[in-house]
């Protein structure tokens, strides 16, 4: 028997017999390798179904594999967080150039059994020997253009957090082993899946990169071409690398072969000979993944009508400027006004936050973040005096003073510097709650859309280009300058709002800087506007992240661009640095009503349609 098949026996062996027989795709036993882009026809995808209602337990993915895998772990025994776990693995198959175990992402729980919402910063580290000027290309001083060659690089790539994220979820709240939660995926990857539009069109986006090495070329670029909408694609060689995560741990991918294989791979990418990138090699050790850990940690917290709505913690800004930005707009009466007026108040509430967000968070292991200030309902008073109701205000707005307020109204908005963002739009998201009341929200990237664009050859997967997140200019002010070992600063914000001391709502999404403002428009449409939880997923998105223009859906800009230009607002329609998709975000959610009720909510058409669903339609 070869090693191979020892490996996969071994997965079974260590799987619930019932589970077995849940193999996402039918299957009985792994299919036999076929490569990853098979021709003809695949077997029918799962449906995607935007909204659910039900009991017993949900699931909220944007794709229906995932969907399905986390779903089936919650009928067969499994808890929110092993359900969450399965999920996330199945998405690094289906998703891999949003998600996978090269990157890393935020994970938030309510734990019924406490009570409490805890959180785990699983987000990539700096590398030790990295050098202020990282970014600077030597042979021009000058720092790398953005897109394509810093983004698609071994100098971008940090230290993976996501399997160590995977493995502390579940040593602290799940009831399954890694390997259990693992062997859904796996046999994912080696049966395959229904390449879709999205798939294909992602794929196409990507080809100078994609073709641009030699690992990620015979991955995804096969033949020539992007693999085919209905074909099946299959990555056999990510469901031996999962296979082996389930066979020994961790140890393999922070201090063994795998650690050494990923480390290689960014310091000297491998690169084909005819890409035109110039691909500059990064400065990752063995040591650097020897000596990663994942942080627990609290959640952020703020009271806003009735609600307490839990977040991130830096190093990500998503839980610290979406409840800035609440704490400002619970001084105004939202419900009580026109939609235009409202969305005018939201938008200006945005700019204050993140005017704040870039002066003062960062890692808080490398920089003093007031955290505490930032959200303290004084402060949060003191920003809401310089929302005027009737005029936008000049853009970019000055941030403001955390070391002196007492919030009452002083002054006038000022102006100041535009700042540079950054962070990519890819990124994915996953909700679940499950039949005892844990409730998960989880935010997962590899940063571009693609990542770096560099597969680990024989693996299957993905490295990441989250030291992109960083300023790409040195500065000693800024919060958020490159050092190594480092956290560079997130919009990730999964969030959970509970309601009387319960699980109310969890919301999360995709999207860069534009993940905040998608989440605190879901919150304001949904506790502020009346909308139903699919009717705020589903409205046309605005973010206003303290710049001169509002990037807008066009039916955004369509349905409200007119009244909202009254009030001084400029807006522009949104678009990726890659792509023309004029999108914001790809949310999920849930919802937990009285009576064990559960609606679990996708996106009905954003990239692609997601996929949610129920243990049960009824009680």
């Amino acid at each position: 028997m070869t090693t191979r098949r020892i490996s996969a026996v071994l997965v079974a062996l260590a799987m619930p017999a019932a589970m077995l027989a849940a193999a996402p795709l039918g299957e009985a036993a792994p299919a036999p390798a076929a490569g990853p882009a098979a021709p003809g026809a695949a077997p029918k995808a799962p449906a995607k179904v935007p909204t659910a209602t039900g009991y017993g337990g949900a699931v909220s993915t944007v794709d229906p594999y995932a969907t399905r895998v986390g779903l089936r772990v919650l009928k067969r025994g499994g808890n929110a967080v092993d359900a969450a776990v399965a999920t996330a693995a199945a998405l690094g198959v289906t998703e891999p150039y949003s998600a996978g175990i090269g990157g890393g992402g935020y994970f938030l729980v309510y734990d019924a059994k406490s009570g409490k919402v805890r959180s785990i910063d699983g987000r990539e580290t700096a590398p030790k020997d990295i050098p202020r000027d990282a970014f600077i290309d030597p042979a021009t001083g000058e720092p790398y253009p953005f897109t394509p060659d810093l983004v698609t690089s071994g100098v971008s790539v940090g230290t993976p957090g996501t399997p160590a994220t995977w493995q502390k979820a579940l040593d602290r709240w799940g009831t399954w082993s890694l390997a259990e939660s693992l062997a859904p995926a796996t046999r994912l990857a080696r049966k395959g899946f229904r390449v879709d539009d999205t798939f294909r069109q992602q794929t196409l986006d990507n080809e100078e990169r994609f073709t641009a090495f030699t690992s990620t070329r015979k991955l995804f670029w096969r033949g020539g071409d992007a693999p085919r909408v209905g074909s099946t694609f299959r990555n056999p060689d990510l469901a031996r690398t999962y296979e082996l995560l389930a066979e020994r741990g961790l140890r393999p991918f922070y201090d063994g072969a795998l650690a050494r294989e990923i480390v290689r791979t960014a310091r000297k990418p491998p690169k084909t000979k005819n890409t035109d990138l110039p691909v500059p090699r990064g400065y990752l050790r063995t040591s650097d993944l020897a000596r990663y850990e994942v942080r627990m940690q609290k959640p952020t917290r703020v009271r806003y009508r009735g609600h307490e709505v839990f977040g991130m913690r830096p190093s990500s800004s998503g839980g610290s400027t979406v409840g800035e930005a609440l704490n400002i707009l619970k001084r105004f009466d939202l419900a009580g006004m026109s939609r235009t007026d409202a969305l005018h108040h939201y938008l200006e509430a945005s700019a204050l936050a993140f005017a704040d967000r870039g002066k003062y968070v960062g890692d808080p292991a490398y920089t003093d973040v007031p955290l505490k200030r930032l959200l303290d309902p004084e402060y949060g008073a003191e920003r809401a005096c310089l929302l005027d109701p009737a005029q936008a205000m000049a853009k970019p707005t000055a941030a403001g003073d955390v070391r002196s307020y007492d919030g009452e109204c002083d002054g006038a908005p000022r102006t100041a510097e535009p700042a540079e963002d950054t962070e990519n739009i890819s990124t994915t998201n996953l909700t679940v709650a499950d039949r005892w009341g844990n409730v998960v929200e989880y935010t997962l990237t590899i940063e571009q859309t693609g990542g770096s664009g560099i597969v680990v050859p024989g693996r299957g997967f993905l490295l990441n280009n989250e030291l992109t997140d960083f300023s790409t200019v040195w500065e000693k002010s800024d919060p958020n300058r490159i050092q190594p070992g480092k956290r560079p600063r997130s919009s990730m914000a999964p969030t959970i709002v509970l309601k009387g001391g319960k699980p109310y709502l969890a919301v999360g999404s995709p999207g860069g800087s534009t993940i905040i403002t998608t989440v605190l428009q879901l919150l304001v449409g949904r506790i502020d506007l009346g909308l139903g939880l699919p009717q705020a997923l589903a409205m046309p998105r605005a973010a206003q992240r303290n710049t001169a223009n509002v990037t807008a859906e066009p039916a955004f800009i369509e349905q409200y661009g007119a009244a909202l230009e009254a009030l001084g607002h400029t807006l522009v329609p949104a678009g990726d640095a890659l792509t023309s998709a004029a999108q914001i975000g790809a949310a999920t959610g849930i919802e937990l009503r009285p009576g064990g009720r559960m609606i679990a909510v996708s996106e009905p058409e954003r990239r692609g349609g997601g996929s949610a669903a129920v243990v049960r339609p009824r009680k």
